[in-house]
């Protein structure tokens, strides 16, 4: 066990800001390019010398106000301005370049109906919802989710996690199609590194999967259970119906 415990420490980094120590997949990487510039290297593959950051937004914009790279590196860089919003738009097509080698792997799906069939079979290893899609769409599939995880008001291990960090357009891109708003992806290899890149950009945003904000996550749980059965049947409204055509087309 000590030898386990020496070897966590010396695959940890430590962050320039905060100072405290984090394993590689928690922080992000920056390197001073060929041009002086600090650029973000979040697979951590970049030739030469690097320092590291906790991989949130506000720690990474504190550390370009702060010129804290130039300070690490002990030479002059440069430090774009709109550092953290470069890297958040780097975890953002990490992820959905993820998710369009998921799609040629034959392990997404896409379309209201054929969404609510694989979660009837429990063939589902998680649930993607576009961030601008319509709420009646999102709350009757989470509801086939539920069921089919056999959850109940204590436990819900057994629901597949629920991806909203991306706009319909944003998952037209990724998987060739036209008006995707729900999908799922098989489980699988595929489905795992997806999902790793998400919660990645998700911390970095101060979000929860599903792309909501963790201060209206907590409040969310901390409200009382309205009680009621969910409805048991799936009913498609004329948007999902419209949603299914188009991707059939």
């Amino acid at each position: 066990m000590a030898l386990a415990r020496k070897e966590e420490r010396e695959s940890e980094r430590t962050c320039i800001v905060t100072r405290r120590r984090e394993p590689p997949e928690a922080m992000i990487r920056f390197v001073r390019g060929p041009d002086g510039v600090i650029a973000p290297d979040i697979r951590a593959r970049l030739p030469g010398r690097g320092v590291w950051v906790g991989a949130r937004a506000p720690l990474v914009a504190e550390a370009a106000k702060k010129r804290m790279f130039a300070r690490s590196l002990k030479e002059q860089v440069e430090t774009p301005p709109q550092l953290a919003e470069d890297v958040d738009r780097l975890l953002e097509a990490d992820c959905l370049q993820m998710l369009a080698i998921a799609n040629k792997a034959g392990a997404v799906t896409a379309g209201f109906n054929k969404v609510a069939d694989l979660l009837a079979r429990r063939d589902v290893g998680l649930l993607i919802e576009a961030s601008d899609g319509g709420a009646d769409g999102k709350r009757k599939l989470r509801q086939s989710a539920r069921r089919a995880a056999g959850e109940s008001k204590q436990e819900n291990d057994g629901a597949p996690p629920i991806i909203g960090l991306f706009t319909s357009t944003q998952l037209d891109l990724a998987l060739g199609r036209t008006n995707v708003i729900h999908a799922a992806v098989a489980h699988g290899g595929p489905c795992t590194s997806f999902v790793s890149r998400c919660r990645r950009l998700a911390a970095y945003r101060g979000a929860t999967l599903d792309g909501a904000s963790l201060a209206a996550q907590t409040m969310r749980d901390e409200m009382p259970d309205a009680g009621g059965r969910p409805d048991e049947s799936v009913e498609i409204s004329g948007s999902e119906a419209a949603e299914d055509r188009k991707l059939d087309e």
